[in-house]
């Protein structure tokens, strides 16, 4: 059924919303500062400003140019160089982007007591037509336990336990050639290219080190870091407590994984069994101390605790969270941890209402980049609209209060398409006036039924 073009009321209201973020944040000079200017041509802030509003447009840019919907005065292939460009450090970007979004206004409606929180996780970014897509490969999926077709995107993020900003990433691919499938050109290893192409090579436990230096080098500041099982290994903890974060993550059960525990090197499921647990309806089983480092000898040990929280979903089931604050009660270690769900929401809200997997079709690992920084970006947007507006409900709700939604067309509106065209017609092709027109739609009108007069918004006029 054919449905209604969109209302400008509603445009107006994104334009402003997404004009407002770009003025306040300075998006413009932080682009420059990440090589993202052009010498000559349409302004990239132009371009830009598309790229964030085009989520919110129930067509993509294809579709607009074929239903000429498009209103752009740039071509596509401006658009496809700007994603493709080898020289934007997007990575650079959405880090100093979340700085001043984070410090130059979310800071200011937290309080000062109130624990923020460094949230790193990763998530599938599935890729069709992979066989020529660059730096493509089998990666493990750990929600469905089976290797896919594409990308891990490992994404840092902040959280106050309100608002979620996301803040650097990295697209993994893999560094063994049994798993590799596009094409794995690394070219100059000492441009901005080359570099995060050989970051999509490395291990996601030394990936995420180097997105936290990243973070920190450019203001970022958080009171702890959380992550699941996947990278809570002792030599990574260690690393995040020589940067001066503390940790709270969850342990992963695994026999290789050993803790300096009262004297002796033993793994979670000997700890685990070798103490006596709580009883009643304590809200965890077991605090103990142990220490993190490779054996007795190791003069870099730092200490840390365990706490084993009962499974909720099974009852004779365990999970355990380790922290490196010492200071730390077990109920607030359990309580912050807890805040690791905002990214799982934010992973959720991109991939299905900002378009993270199915908008850009490029092949060029470059242009995958650049679309993941720009999804970012809208993040931001609604994030901060939701702070600003105090809006309580879900991203998703939000996001659908920001989109304008098509309406099936009704019948009278239908109707008087109709009408309206044969009117038209009638006078183009017998060449009548505007008053010979009037007589004839009067006539016409009234020669309908009543119910279809009433439907179209006609009154007979009395007779005089």
């Amino acid at each position: 059924m054919t449905i209604l073009p969109q209302t400008d009321r509603d445009g107006q209201m994104l334009s402003t919303v997404i004009d407002r973020f770009l003025k306040r944040f300075l998006v413009g000079d932080i682009l420059r500062k990440c090589n993202a200017g052009k010498e000559k041509g349409v302004p990239v802030m132009k371009i830009f400003r598309y790229m964030m509003s085009n989520a919110f447009n129930a067509r993509s840019m294809y579709m607009q140019i074929k239903t000429e919907a498009y209103r752009e005065d740039f071509c596509k292939n401006t658009y496809y160089r700007f994603l493709n460009s080898v020289k934007t450090n997007w990575l650079r970007f959405t880090t100093l982007l979340s700085e001043s979004v984070i410090n130059g206004f979310m800071r200011d409606l937290t309080d000062d007591d109130r624990q923020d929180v460094f949230i790193i996780d990763d998530t599938l970014f599935d890729k069709a037509g992979y066989k020529k897509t660059d730096m493509v490969a089998r990666v493990f999926d750990h929600v469905d336990m089976k290797h896919r077709k594409g990308f891990r995107l490992l994404t840092l993020g902040w959280s106050d336990g309100n608002s979620f900003i996301p803040i650097n990433f990295s697209l993994l691919s893999s560094s063994k050639a049994s798993n590799q499938i596009g094409v794995m050109d690394i070219g100059d290893k000492r441009t901005i290219a080359g570099k995060r192409r050989l970051m999509a090579m490395r291990k996601a436990t030394d990936v995420m080190i180097e997105l936290l230096k990243a973070a920190l080098n450019a203001g970022h500041k958080a009171s702890y870091v959380l992550f699941d099982t996947w990278f809570a290994n002792p030599h990574q903890i260690i690393q995040i407590k020589d940067m001066g974060l503390d940790t709270i993550a969850m342990v992963k059960k695994s026999a290789k994984t050993k803790y300096e525990f009262d004297g002796k090197r033993l793994n979670i499921k000997e700890i685990y069994g070798k103490c006596k647990k709580r009883r009643g309806r304590s809200r965890y089983l077991l605090s103990i101390e142990v220490r993190l480092g490779k054996d007795k000898a190791d003069e870099h040990q730092i200490p840390a605790r365990i706490v084993c929280v009962r499974n909720r979903n099974k009852r004779k089931d365990w999970i355990a969270l380790i922290t490196t604050d010492m200071d730390l009660s077990e109920e607030e270690i359990i309580r912050i941890y807890g805040k690791r769900w905002d990214i799982e929401v934010f992973f959720k809200t991109c991939k299905t209402y900002l378009k993270l997997r199915k908008e850009c079709r490029s092949l060029s690992y470059d242009a995958m980049t650049a679309h993941v920084a720009i999804v970012f970006t809208r993040y931001m947007i609604l994030s901060v609209s939701q702070r600003r507006d105090e809006d309580q409900r879900a991203l998703g709700e939000l996001f659908y209060l920001m989109m304008t939604e098509l309406e099936d067309i009704t019948f009278n509106e239908s109707m008087m398409i109709l009408v309206e065209a044969m009117f038209q017609s009638v006078k183009s092709v017998f060449q009548i006036t505007d008053e010979q027109l009037e007589l004839f739609a009067e006539d016409f009108y009234n020669r309908l039924p009543d119910y279809i007069q009433k439907s179209l918004g006609y009154t007979p006029k009395l007779a005089a």
